[in-house]
């Protein structure tokens, strides 16, 4: 126990200012890397000042001192781990400027990461102008800021990488998960639990109720450890970095099984309506498959996934989204008809399959005239839309967006 006289220290000075401190007491960095400092610091203030705001205004130059003060203690604490040796060397081998640099590029990354488990929901092609005013603030954040957003950041991050591997290995790719637009935990929940039901592919709805019934039928009626019951394992194959994250919602998903396997619970009452497990888990929409299990008229399905439009825009929509192997939708975003575009390149492209749509769905009085609309289109565009040519996928989309309906 110490003392009542006993007094504890708290230096409050940058860490770049130890540093700098610690290696000229201890004959690391020699005079000349002081009077080399002293020229690069005032450039290094300008070019931060002009980046951030105006070069030419006091408040914005002293403004610029603080944040080149700021990103080289950053750079230098986080990447000598706090070593002041080290952090001393470090300053002696290389410019100031490569110091301010290495922080600033440390915060850019940090702002690119994935702020939200949400697909869809964050930036992609990382740092851009639009982000500057949010470096502004970082810039002047401490370590210990960075290193809890980093953290936090690195977590989300993981969640989308392990339900965008655990997706892959069920058929469903990133661009498909971005226009699903699901929360990554949901995928990685069902993702579990299509092994245990002995399916290969991630389920739409259908799919996915049938999912349910069969794991009732065989797990639930066993007493009283009903969690025990499901076989439910992270893949053997997982990425190892990424099992941690995998096992954690695992066991969600074991806290769910009571309620999962209560036959007294009809699924889509339990997924789709109850506000705890509404978006918990995840399936493929597919409007059609559904209108198909409840044995609908052709005529309503034809109705349904039309909306009524028979314009050539939609119907060439809607067999293009057939014929490579997606959802049949009558408009596309553009983000879902690049998303189209990228998947025909990688899938293939098959036309008899809107043949064989149009002939099971559509309106017999008018399948010759549809046909004849899609053979038409297809002996135009076919070689556009699968070539892996540079400008292609410039091009294709502009043929989608004159023929089709692109918004």
């Amino acid at each position: 126990m110490s003392s009542p006289s006993a007094i504890s220290l708290y230096d409050t000075r940058h860490f770049f200012e130890k540093a700098l401190q610690y290696g000229v007491q201890h004959g690391i960095i020699p005079a000349e890397k002081i009077e080399a400092m002293r020229v690069e610091g005032p450039k290094g203030m300008v070019q931060i000042a002009r980046y951030f705001g105006n070069e030419f205004l006091r408040p914005d130059l002293e403004k610029a001192r603080d944040r080149m003060v700021n990103l080289v203690s950053l750079y230098l604490e986080h990447s000598c781990h706090g070593d002041l040796p080290q952090a001393a060397e470090s300053l002696r081998d290389f410019s100031l400027l490569s110091r301010s640099k290495g922080g600033s590029d440390m915060l850019k990354a940090l702002i690119a990461m994935p702020q939200n488990s949400h697909f869809g929901m964050n930036e992609s092609g990382g740092f851009s102008d639009a982000h500057i005013p949010l470096l502004a603030k970082w810039s002047l954040r401490s370590l210990a800021d960075y290193q809890a957003e980093l953290a936090r950041r690195s977590q989300v991050a993981q969640v989308i990488d392990a339900a965008v591997w655990l997706a892959g290995e069920l058929g469903m790719d990133a661009d498909e998960l971005e226009e699903a637009g699901k929360d990554a935990e949901a995928v990685i929940r069902t993702a579990l639990l299509v092994p245990a039901t002995g399916r290969t592919e991630m389920p739409d709805w259908v799919a996915f109720e049938k999912m349910i019934t069969a794991l009732r039928k065989k797990h639930g009626a066993v007493p009283p450890a009903v969690a025990a019951a499901l076989p439910l394992a992270v893949p053997k194959k997982l990425p190892a970095h990424l099992w941690d994250v995998v096992e954690a919602v695992r066991q969600s998903v074991m806290a769910d099984t009571p309620k999962i396997l209560d036959p007294a619970l009809p699924p889509r009452q339990l997924f789709d309506r109850s506000p705890a497990f509404m978006g918990r888990y995840f399936w493929v929409e597919d409007g059609l498959n559904e209108v198909d299990h409840h044995d609908r008229q052709a005529s309503a399905v034809w109705s349904k996934v039309t909306g009524g439009n028979a314009d050539d825009g939609s119907l060439l929509t809607l067999f293009l989204c057939v014929a490579a192997g997606s959802a049949p939708k009558t408009v596309l975003t553009e983000k879902s008809a690049a998303t189209l575009l990228r998947k025909i390149r990688k899938s293939g492209f098959n036309p008899a399959l809107a043949h064989q749509y149009l002939l099971d769905h559509a309106p017999v009085q008018h399948q010759d005239a549809y046909a004849s609309l899609w053979d038409e289109f297809v002996e135009e565009a076919q070689a556009t839309l699968q070539s892996d040519a540079v400008h292609a996928l410039h091009d294709a989309l502009a043929l989608l967006r004159r023929e089709c309906h692109v918004q």
